[in-house]
């Protein structure tokens, strides 16, 4: 069973804006009440509060005078809450996440989520408690609806985030055609270059906005906190930045989307993105988004009956020539374009890379995704790298022709 995430924008009328946000109201008030009754039960008895208990426990609580207004949220929406709460509870004893701390209005997100009921037909959505509001609906809803998340950004706009279940049909993996094999090279000159010779330049949006987004940040610092001119030159903000994570999203939903329907086989280094983050380099490495790249790769792949083959990060891809197989142990990472001393080929140093990982890809391919691992050894009293690929056929291998 896999699961599919489909997200909309929502346009609310006024009523149905004010309502959202009620919504979001509760869940933020249930959330300080829950763990404002976590910490007062373990101070006075020394354990946790069970989850059931606080569920036994809301029914109570929107009875209290006073409380009444918590009746205009829809009931599943409260229980999620309590469920997001011992989720991060979980998440904290297990060294995965901080303490769970109260959640304000001007910090916290606005956002609520329900399990159930909720439908969409005609690029309209049902939502429990508020009616149908209209969705810019970009394609069809397939499979079992499991839960539906409503969020607001920093815009001030309400998206709707439907999880889907579905079953791929299994059916055996056809053999993969060398021909439409793809290598790729991931760099910051160029974001792409393929085995075949195109070249797909980087974009940089983040690069090209960043002037305006520290013009628009400078004039947030100038304003007093909590005037209303603060606020607005905080959307300014919230507006450039959102600005430049859609023009990134959908040029690599269209790279990735393109990638999968052109070739059978899709080859990509595994690139340490935190590593690379944690240099110089690292504002244009967040910039260009390589994790994010190979995760829309490998999804797609996966729902199209694609092969992905990741090369294992040590391989010397742009050091070795793809003609002869000498390695360049000198080459720097300046050097764009070099000549090898084993065959007198001038290589591209991207271009060369790129068909190195399609090399090592079809290998892979090959015995079922198998691994290329690095061993080291003793050469003339230096300590060099040998490649070896493991010959270990996975099920279901797939076979590549010579």
């Amino acid at each position: 069973m896999l699961r599919k995430v489909f997200r909309f924008r929502m346009k609310p009328n006024t009523r149905q804006q004010q309502a959202l946000d009620r919504n979001a109201g509760c869940r933020r008030f249930i959330w300080n009440w829950a763990l404002a009754r976590k910490q007062r039960y373990y101070r006075e008895n020394g354990k946790s509060l069970p989850t059931s208990v606080l569920k036994a426990e809301l029914p109570i609580l929107k009875r209290t005078p006073g409380m009444e207004w918590l009746a205009a949220a829809d009931s599943q929406s409260l229980q999620e809450t309590l469920r997001d709460l011992d989720r991060a509870f979980s998440n904290f004893f297990e060294n995965r996440a901080g303490f769970p701390r109260f959640k304000s209005r001007k910090v916290d997100q606005a956002r609520f989520r329900i399990s159930q009921r909720v439908t969409i037909a005609d690029g309209r959505i049902s939502v429990p408690k508020i009616g149908s509001v209209g969705i810019r609906q970009s394609q069809l809803v397939g499979g079992d609806t499991k839960s539906a998340t409503f969020k607001r950004d920093t815009c001030g706009n309400w998206d709707v985030t439907l999880v889907t279940e579905f079953t791929m049909p299994d059916v055996a993996l056809a053999a993969v055609d060398p021909t439409r094999v793809i290598g790729v090279d991931l760099g910051l000159k160029d974001f792409a270059v393929l085995s075949n010779g195109e070249r797909i330049p980087a974009p940089k949006f983040f690069r090209k906005r960043e002037r305006k987004l520290r013009r628009a940040q400078r004039v947030l610092n100038r304003r007093e906190k909590g005037s209303a001119r603060r606020l607005k030159a905080k959307r300014t903000v919230s507006l450039v930045q959102a600005k430049t994570a859609n023009q990134r999203k959908d040029f690599l939903h269209k790279l990735t989307t393109d990638l999968v329907a052109k070739y059978e086989g899709i080859c990509i280094e595994d690139l340490s993105v935190k590593g690379l983050a944690r240099t110089k380099l690292a504002k244009s490495i967040h910039d260009a988004s390589f994790g994010e790249f190979r995760r829309q790769l490998e999804y797609k792949a996966l729902w199209n009956r694609r092969h992905v083959a990741v090369i294992d990060r040590w391989y010397p891809s742009s050091k070795t020539c793809h003609e002869c197989g000498w390695i360049n142990e000198a080459l720097t990472l300046s050097d764009r374009e070099w000549d090898c001393l084993g065959c007198g080929a001038h290589l591209d140093r991207d271009l060369n890379a790129a068909l190195n990982i399609k090399s090592e890809g079809l290998k892979l391919l090959a015995v079922g995704h198998g691994r290329v691992r690095t061993s080291r050894v003793k050469a003339h009293g230096q300590n060099k790298r040998t490649w070896t690929q493991r010959q270990t056929p996975a099920a279901g291998a797939i076979g590549v022709e010579a």
